[in-house]
């Protein structure tokens, strides 16, 4: 991405509302003290209705989006143990090929996030984020109606994977990137309630995407959530609320900024990250059906953890709040690391189904915190009036991180199948192994990535806090 090198820009103030002052939302420390060294941002006055309709919608857009990405993993299983027939989108050749059927969904999960590359420009060219927001919406069902008509694997990558997620990011940014305004003093605790989203999408979705695979097949399963995409997103997309700056914001990350050692550290850690957190739920169906579950019983883990993931997104926010953003950020990407290299490879030594349980349970817990807490630690680490361009340059490097995470975990399983005569449990246990492997490396690169940041955004502001 292009790095402009531009003074500091100024803000006007925001013209006053006519009942209410205009606010002055600051890049907070851990205290709630405004940072040294930071421009204060005046925004346009706001209210509770307000606040509540940006609240609603943005956890709605994240459900719709993210945890529609989170569920593909019932896709993945679906498509891979495909036999053919008049309903396959893909042939049974093509099935086996796990890397390319994980690349359909990490392609619209990346583009989700990624796409913040080219909507971040369009947002700063349009005063009115609904004509952004509503053609995203559009694009999301007319990639999933179109899905229903493949045959072959490239169709889906262009319709399932491209069409969907880039109308998935022209949905998302715009609605996310200016929720962070309306919220100050409990602005992580609202940030965890609107990304818990992406769980309880994923709760929902997990299952009634299977109950709906086993019911009507994958040609009317796609074509009926072309249908409730349309249904949910239009009204999300119709309520999208514009900035509380009058002022322009630069989409182009400050050439200062970038050379910064936490910002360096902070985007490899969104890479690693986002890597490292599709790979189990994308294969966690599969998994479960090579334990010996059924593929719906897959379907339901999948949803749990899902669930575990949402209700620790709202948590989390609140315990940042109280002991620390960046604290809680770092314990949480660490645990999911130690989930991963404990209770998943424990599962996939003999096949313990105790300790997969515990893991889909526990990871659902851990993995929560980064994507609830790293939009505020931008907000505290390199300030508000730096938020749009870091957070856009951010969300896409966690989308190329999306890219290859999953597909490379299907590369490393190669054509392993759920035990059968041709291949026993130990042998395909042991493909998974390497996968788990693969996973744990890439979140404890992330765990320490995140700790960087932690210690030198202290070292900047010259002062150590516990509590940060």
């Amino acid at each position: 991405m292009e790095l402009n090198h531009y003074p500091p820009p100024s803000y006007e103030p925001a013209a006053p509302h006519p009942i209410e002052t205009p606010q002055v939302l600051r890049p907070l420390a851990t205290d709630n003290t405004v940072l040294p060294g930071y421009v204060e941002l005046n925004l346009a006055a706001t209210n509770r209705r307000r606040q509540t309709i940006v609240l609603i919608s943005s956890f709605l857009a994240v459900f719709q989006t993210i945890g529609i990405n989170q569920a593909y993993g019932v896709f993945q299983g679906y498509y891979v143990t495909g036999s053919g027939g008049p309903d396959a989108v893909i042939s049974v050749t093509q099935a086996h090929n796990k890397a390319l059927v994980a690349f359909v969904g990490t392609l619209g999960a990346g583009l989700t996030w990624g796409g913040s590359i080219f909507v971040n420009p369009m947002m700063a060219r349009f005063k009115n984020p609904k004509w952004i927001t509503m053609s995203g919406a559009l694009l999301m069902s007319v990639g999933y109606g179109l899905a229903g008509f493949s045959t072959q694997i490239w169709h889906l990558l262009l319709t399932q994977g491209l069409l969907y997620g880039i109308g998935s990011s022209m949905l998302y940014f715009p609605i996310l990137s200016v929720a962070p305004e309306y919220f100050d003093v409990h602005r992580g605790a609202a940030m965890g309630f609107i990304l818990s989203g992406a769980g309880i999408g994923g709760l929902v979705l997990s299952p009634l995407i299977r109950l709906l695979l086993d019911s009507i097949g994958i040609r009317w399963t796609l074509r009926a959530l072309s249908l409730l995409n349309l249904i949910i997103s239009l009204p999300i997309a119709m309520s999208a609320s514009p900035s509380r700056s009058d002022s322009r914001r630069p989409t182009l990350v400050n050439i200062s900024i970038a050379k910064k050692p936490a910002f360096i550290l902070q985007a490899l850690a969104a890479l690693l990250q986002a890597s490292g957190n599709f790979v189990p739920l994308t294969f966690l169906p599969e998994f479960s059906s090579t334990l010996g579950y059924t593929a719906a019983f897959g379907a339901v883990l999948l949803s749990v953890n899902n669930g575990v993931n949402s209700a620790s997104r709202i948590v989390m926010g609140f315990t940042a709040d109280k002991f620390g953003r960046q604290n809680t950020l770092v314990l949480s990407v660490l645990g999911s690391a130690i989930s991963v290299w404990g209770l998943w490879l424990g599962a996939a030594v003999d096949g313990a189904r105790g300790l997969w349980i515990a893991f889909v349970i526990i990871y659902g817990l851990t993995a929560g915190g980064y994507n609830a807490l790293f939009p505020t630690t931008i907000t505290e680490v390199f300030g508000i009036q730096a938020y749009a361009s870091v957070n856009g340059f951010i969300y896409f490097v966690r989308g190329l991180g999306a890219f290859f995470g999953s597909p490379v975990g299907g590369a490393i399983l190669g054509n392993s199948t759920p035990p059968s005569t041709t291949q026993g449990l130990s042998q395909v246990l042991g493909s998974y192994r390497k996968l788990i492997w693969y996973d744990g490396a890439l979140l404890c690169g992330s765990s320490l990535c995140v700790i960087g940041v932690r210690v030198f955004d202290a070292m900047e502001k010259g002062r150590w806090k516990w509590r940060a």
